[in-house]
């Protein structure tokens, strides 16, 4: 770990750099501070009260690492002109088989100007905002596979994307440095080794996944399905920058201050009033701690409302075929019955929770309150082939949602098995590592809201009078080692 005093030297330079930015402000009442015995890196804190709606700091736009403040473009245009078009591609890889056809995503196009700002070295506009960016990161994409083990369960592994990473690198990035090695490298410096140059594209972007920003977020109609006013963009369909001094602020579900786009700058602004001592903290959506764990590399109390699990209908149909007993032939009869573009292949359960108020402030009583509809509205339309096919195995509207509701009892039940350790058995671990913690984190609040799940389920069975109906056990499963 680095030293405190170079730690802080680092903070010092920075700050003095931002504030020579025509139209940078720093408000005196707030200071960078060392916050790694809190696992915080570098976070902003408090002097003194700050009053609500108070500016914290500007940051003017051309201060702002992006396509349109750094040369880059303007040296090798024919890789950035196209852009726009390129911008539409979300995905953020290279095809299956490698394909780099088209310019480069906002993404790719970000990576880019960052490593050619990364190595101009002190040439660079950025380099003290360079010298206080993370060398090393906590987001999955650098766990080892035994860590990624402490995930248990957890569907999050399976969104982590390294291999998906490496062959964007390769395809898209690694090419044009290779190609333009002469503008990227300074005269007289040593090139990096391929092995160097990934090393290089993940440090750069990890550091964009978890810090840059939507530079057009103000100027676009709001989306139906996304209306989330303090949501910035990730999707890599527009225009991304790295935005100094507002990356510094930390962030958690509960918050105090928000970054407002204007046209020549982005300025952080108090929400409430900040007392002495306190740290002032940004806002990145209702995340899951799982979710935040990938992005970001760090968790949350107040994230764990947003956990999330994923129940596949794979566990849902093994669970059925065993519950109703069916022949294989009827079984066969019924899955012909199910038109394939209907069914879902997974679904989510959390608890909908509303979004934090104005101010930042969240309720602190939260409980999942209800079952995925489509879920729900999947196993009838399942049963309601099974009444096609053997009528006296659903006999009518009753008896199928009896089996419906056992049915989700018994795959939830199946799904809390899935994870090697109960939650009670998780509570009395002590970890040895802070990614340990965190992963028992994860796996913790998913278990409890399988919990939840569970109970309301089983509220809805004896709501409907079915606890005396026999019905099988859920699945056996394999006993896992710990």
């Amino acid at each position: 770990m680095m030293a405190q005093s170079e730690f802080e030297a680092r903070s010092q330079a920075f700050l003095h750099w931002f504030k020579a930015w025509p139209g940078a402000t720093f408000h005196p009442a707030i200071q960078i501070q060392d916050l790694r015995d809190r696992d915080a890196g570098r976070g902003i804190i408090a002097t003194s009260d700050i009053p609500e709606d108070t500016v914290l700091f500007t940051i003017p736009r051309d201060a702002i690492i992006s396509t349109q403040s750094s040369d880059l473009p303007k040296k090798i245009p024919s890789i950035f002109e196209e852009s726009t078009t390129g911008l539409e591609d979300a995905d953020n890889e290279a095809d299956e088989d490698g394909d780099a056809s088209g310019a480069p995503d906002s993404w790719v196009s970000l990576i880019l100007v960052m490593i050619y700002e990364y190595l101009q070295g002190d040439s660079s506009r950025w380099k003290p905002y360079f010298d206080i960016l993370p060398e090393s990161f906590d987001t999955l994409m650098f766990w080892s596979d035994k860590e990624l083990q402490d995930l248990q369960a957890s569907a999050i592994t399976a969104k982590i994307g390294k291999d998906e990473a490496d062959n964007m690198f390769r395809a898209k990035v690694l090419p044009v440095i290779e190609q333009h090695a002469s503008i990227f490298y300074p005269p007289g410096s040593d090139r990096l080794s391929e092995d160097l140059l990934m090393v290089l594209a993940h440090r750069m972007g990890s550091t964009i996944m978890a810090y840059a920003f939507d530079m057009e977020n103000d100027e676009e109609e709001p989306d139906e399905e996304n209306e989330d006013e303090w949501m910035e963009d990730k999707d890599g369909r527009l225009l991304m920058g790295m935005v100094p001094m507002a990356d510094i602020l930390n962030a958690d579900a509960q918050f105090n201050a928000h970054v407002n786009h204007e046209d020549k700058s982005l300025t952080v602004t108090s929400l409430k009033p900040i007392k002495t001592g306190e740290e002032v903290l940004n806002y990145y959506g209702p995340l899951s701690n799982g979710e935040l764990l990938r992005r970001y590399g760090y968790v949350t109390f107040n994230h764990a409302r947003y956990d999330v699990v994923e129940l596949s209908w794979a566990s849902v149909l093994s669970v059925l075929k065993e519950q109703l007993n069916l022949s294989e032939a009827a079984w066969g009869n019924v899955m012909n019955e199910i038109e394939e573009e209907e069914i879902e292949d997974s679904f989510v359960i959390d608890r909908d929770l509303e979004e934090p108020d104005s101010k930042g402030d969240i309720n602190p009583e939260y409980e999942l309150r209800a079952l995925p509809a489509d879920l729900e509205e999947q196993v009838k339309l399942f049963l309601n082939a099974v009444r096609k096919v053997a009528r006296d195995t659903v006999p009518d509207k009753r008896k199928r949602d009896e089996i419906s509701q056992f049915a989700i009892l018994n795959a939830l039940q199946a799904r809390l098995k899935d994870y090697s350790t109960s939650e009670a058995e998780d509570m009395r671990l002590v970890p040895n590592t802070k990614r340990q913690h965190m992963a028992m984190t994860v796996r913790i609040g998913e278990k409890r809201l399988l919990a939840e799940a569970i109970k309301l389920v089983r509220a809805n069975i004896d709501q409907q009078g079915g606890q005396d109906i026999e019905m099988s056990e859920p699945p056996a499963k394999k006993q896992r080692s710990r």
